[in-house]
Parts: C-alpha cells; sequence; structure tokens
C-alpha cells in the first residue's frame, strides 16, 4: 500500500518535512510518479516489529531477577 508524504508523516507522527527530508536523504524509499513522492508502507512494519520486539527483551531483562546466592570470594 502506497501513502502520500502527508499520510506518511502522520503515520510516523513526524512533521511532512522532516519526512520530506528523510525521503532526499533516501532513509525513506519512495517512488516518484512526476508530481508527488509515494511511500510502501511495508517498508515500516518490519521496523516496527523488530523495535516492539527488542522492547520485549528489555523488558524481559529488567524483570529477570538477581540470583540470591552468588558465589563470589571476599577479598577483604
Amino acid at each position: 500500500m502506497y501513502m502520500t508524504v502527508e499520510e506518511t508523516a502522520i503515520y510516523l507522527s513526524m512533521p511532512v518535512e522532516q519526512v520530506r527530508r528523510y525521503i532526499a536523504e533516501k532513509k525513506i524509499r519512495a517512488v516518484y510518479n512526476g508530481e508527488d513522492f509515494y511511500v510502501n508502507s511495508n517498508q515500516f512494519q518490519t521496523h516496527l516489529e523488530q523495535v516492539e520486539d527488542l522492547k520485549r527483551q528489555i523488558d524481559e531483562w529488567r524483570n529477570t531477577p538477581i540470583p540470591d546466592d552468588i558465589d563470589v570470594k571476599d577479598e577483604d
């Protein structure tokens, strides 16, 4: 599915000018039809899934309890 630059800005919650700058810098892939740029929304799906997976992994790591008995020698 292709979105206009304005729709992409709303989808990504960022200003339209920033989306245009990202397109110019080739950080966002877009198709130019002679008048406007169109962005394929599927390119963001993988990124969003990876971000959610990383958030889940961080939460898992934070919620992992510290072991009660750490076998450490006292060096005092």
